[in-house]
């Protein structure tokens, strides 16, 4: 407790002095809506959390999306932090929702537009609602000074990326974003070693939490070594705190493994996903089509499996 009490003070210190100048400017324009909650947070330097909102919107039906967010929530502000899930509401780009706004977004399901850096001008525009990934929960919470944010995965290099060249976004806006991103890794589904080559490429900061082994979502290790390892919240604090002072202008990515507690359900998905691979003997016409392949075959294992682990 000690050690995450150190590392939130230093990240409330970073809170005051590294706000960007420009951000109260741009709330003042009202190009950006901020709650009251965060607004007081970031004025008083309390230390916030930014959190996306296409898991609410994509992830998951209603209302199991509305009560993991805000199971999510209060597991930030248990821990001493205040939440921001960022969203666009009516061509209004949200940092911190009220339970209103979270209960519109979850309702409001994939009819949201599923909102990356590059949407985020055509949302805005249209006067359109928006669930932002990874890529614009970065934009906007670099935009107001949040440096910290939390999500369940990354995107990556997609499997056959040297011939689609369908690499995430998330990629890129980690080598030009000065955000921390804390996530569970990268789904095996994608090219993790060919994941993490692009991101040295960026000049991210890839760091391990307890571990010397990038973790693969689903399971603890992917077979991919990282070269920088952080084993309490006062490693993670001091590595954000020295990436923000040098102004490197990139973002860090903390990668937590699976909790052991879940990693049996974690090992069934992975060799769903393992055998899918094997099946997706596809050719290079029909790559577009693998992900949708894998996504069919892996819900369709996994369900199969459980329901034999069940069956007496």
């Amino acid at each position: 407790m000690e050690s995450s009490s150190s590392a939130l003070s230093r990240l409330s210190n970073l809170q005051r002095h590294l706000q960007p100048p420009h951000s109260n400017s741009k709330i003042r324009q009202g190009l950006v809506k901020l709650s009251p909650e965060v607004a007081e947070a970031l004025s008083t330097g309390h230390p916030v959390v930014a959190l996306e909102s296409t898991i609410i919107s994509h992830g998951m039906p209603y209302p199991k999306n509305l009560e993991t967010a805000k199971e999510v929530e209060a597991i930030v502000r248990e821990n001493g932090a205040v939440p921001a899930t960022v969203a666009i509401l009516d061509g209004v780009p949200c940092v911190g929702l009220s339970m209103g706004e979270l209960e519109r977004l979850a309702t409001l399901g994939t009819k949201a537009q599923k909102t990356a850096r590059r949407d985020i001008a055509h949302v805005v525009a249209n006067r359109g609602n928006g669930a932002t990934t990874v890529s614009a929960t970065m934009f906007f919470a670099s935009m107001v000074g949040i440096h910290v944010f939390v999500t369940g995965g990354i995107g990556g290099v997609h499997r056959h990326g040297e011939q689609t060249m369908d690499i995430s976004s998330d990629l890129t806006e980690l080598g030009r974003t000065p955000v921390a991103v804390i996530s569970a890794g990268v789904k095996s589904i994608l090219d993790i070693p060919r994941t993490l080559e692009y991101l040295e490429t960026q000049g991210v900061c890839v760091a391990a939490y307890n571990t010397n082994e990038f973790p693969a979502f689903f399971t603890e290790r992917s077979g991919c070594k990282v070269h920088c390892r952080v084993d309490t919240p006062d490693d993670c604090a001091r590595l954000i705190d020295a990436n923000l002072k040098l102004k490197l202008g990139t973002g860090t990515l903390i990668a937590v493994p699976i909790p052991k507690e879940h990693s049996a359900s974690g090992g069934l998905i992975e060799s769903a996903i393992q055998i899918a691979l094997r099946e997706a003997r596809l050719e290079t016409s029909q790559l577009h089509f693998v992900f949708n392949f894998f996504l069919q075959f892996i819900i369709y294992f996994a369900s199969s499996f459980t329901y034999m682990e069940l069956d007496p």
